[in-house]
């Protein structure tokens, strides 16, 4: 079995919460009922070179704690380069953006709580609750091979898509929940992408805004008739009986809009 392979199987069998691990310098906080903040990136988002040498630069070796200040540069620096739109930039083409929301969307309140989201060019944030059925691993691998498989076969490409790795914080307080949540909507922005949170078409802030221009009590309007939505494709529905994840695209009264209170409040 390949090291890939390996991987993937570990993916589908993580499926509970496992509380603090680590995969290489990354360690990752996996524990139901709190929040977390996820970015995850195209694989040519980013090359492991540039990382290396920034690891030098730093003096950042395995045993470097995650709060170590040289950890942080290394996390702004990452920030920096993925918003300024390096490699191939895939999730540009509304078709494959729309397929990753999609994803997102499709198990909220089922494996966990959608909370926010941006798909950007080159790389995903999300905030999500977590729930104890289903632990970050399998969450990832669920996004990840699927999107991955759907977009391929869209844009007729082979080869690996998303980077193995992934980035995540759990939220500390409600000050830090506000400020990751503008963090995540805001990266459009920030990026130069759009003027405004809610022009940028794959994300919460876009889907907040549609919902307070169209209440439950009114018309909501036809999925494929909000900008940058034609042409996204369906994904087939779950097999009956079956394994394999499939993400239906969910109609716009079905999305997760707003932003909810911190858990507990």
């Amino acid at each position: 079995m390949s090291s890939e392979q390996q991987r993937e199987t570990r993916g589908r069998d993580a499926r509970g919460p496992r509380g603090w691990y680590s995969r290489g310098y990354l360690p990752h906080f996996d524990v139901p009922g709190v929040v977390q903040s996820i970015t995850f990136r195209l694989v040519d988002a980013l090359p492991q070179h540039v990382v290396d040498e920034w690891k030098r630069e730093l003096l950042i070796d395995r045993h470097t704690p995650a709060n170590d200040p040289r950890m942080i540069d290394l996390r702004r620096k990452i920030d920096r380069y993925e918003d300024a739109g390096h490699g191939s930039c895939v999730l540009r083409d509304p078709r494959a953006a729309g397929i990753v929301e999609n994803a997102l969307l499709f198990f909220d309140g089922e494996r966990y709580r959608l909370i926010a989201w941006c798909v950007m060019p080159n790389h995903v944030h999300v905030m999500i609750e977590t729930f104890e059925t289903f632990g970050l691993p399998a969450l990832l691998y669920s996004w990840k091979s699927y999107t991955a498989k759907e977009i391929n076969k869209l844009l007729g490409r082979r080869g690996q898509f998303w980077f193995d790795e992934f980035r995540d914080r759990f939220i500390r307080d409600e000050r830090h929940f506000q400020t990751s949540v503008a963090y995540i909507e805001n990266n459009p922005v920030k990026a130069g992408l759009c003027r405004m949170p809610e022009e940028w078409t794959f994300s919460s802030a876009r889907v907040r805004e549609l919902e307070e221009e169209h209440p439950p009590s009114s018309n909501v309007p036809d999925p494929e008739a909000l900008p940058g939505t034609a042409g996204v494709p369906p994904a087939p529905e779950r097999p009956a009986g079956g394994n394999e994840v499939s993400y239906p695209v969910n109609d716009s009264a079905k999305r997760a809009g707003g932003t909810p209170a911190v858990p507990g409040r």
